[in-house]
């Protein structure tokens, strides 16, 4: 019986050491960061990174993971086009906000590096290295290491960027923008918003640039033809 006590403690011992170990590496390491939800939700008013004008007509929300292939492949294909057609033209302004997917290990910790990145002005640059090398998505393997040269291509300070990245300084900023995706129904990814109203819910296809473009002029053709509205009679 004494023996079946020591045994207990011994075994209570080596998961506290073990409990004690994981707690203290926090976000320092890909597991860690990119295992399950956080434990508090962050509301600090911000609302993802946008490119376009503040005026634009139209706003396209994109909620996105990074370990997405399909987002990816958005990312690299379509998005230049896009680029030239609706948001340099001041058509349209696209707006982008995270959605890890649960079955992807390390969508949490990609988008908190691109948050990282974003800190010191350097989102886009980041958010251009992981998907332009989206290999790491395929390869199961801890991208920590690679993720920093990623970050050092896209010109960030490394001694900053490795401070948030083990302190997780924006993980309850990711979190909060995945529940906002949970309210608004976001089914997978790339999930797009045109004015608050969902894109392509019966599309079976990745939706390409020709699709956006010719929803955008739909829209600002719409919007134009509207009548302008009366002063009220007093």
């Amino acid at each position: 019986m004494n023996r079946f006590y020591m045994m207990v403690g011994v075994l209570a011992v080596v998961l506290g050491i073990g409990v004690f170990a994981l707690l203290k590496t926090g976000g320092a390491s890909a597991p860690a960061a990119a295992a399950g939800a956080p434990p508090t939700v962050v509301d600090d008013s911000f609302r993802g990174y946008t490119l376009g004008q503040e005026n634009a007509p139209v706003e396209i929300v994109e909620y996105l993971d990074f370990e997405c292939p399909v987002c990816a492949t958005f990312a690299t294909i379509q998005m230049p086009t896009i680029t030239e057609q609706l948001i340099n033209t001041g058509k349209a302004r696209w707006r982008f906000r995270d959605y890890p997917l649960p079955i992807h290990k390390y969508s949490r910790f990609a988008a908190h590096a691109a948050q990282c990145a974003g800190a010191q002005g350097r989102y886009f640059a980041m958010q251009e290295q992981l998907f332009s090398h989206h290999q790491w998505a395929q390869t199961g393997k801890d991208p920590s290491s690679l993720f920093r040269d990623l970050a050092q291509a896209a010109g960030v300070d490394l001694k900053a960027y490795d401070a948030c990245m083990e302190a997780g300084r924006y993980a309850g900023r990711i979190e909060y923008s995945r529940q906002e995706g949970d309210q608004r129904v976001v089914d997978g990814t790339p999930t797009f918003f045109a004015n608050g109203k969902k894109l392509f819910p019966n599309l079976r296809r990745l939706p390409n640039s020709d699709d956006f473009k010719s929803l955008v002029d739909s829209i600002i053709a719409h919007t134009s033809a509207k009548p302008a509205a009366r002063p009220a009679r007093r």
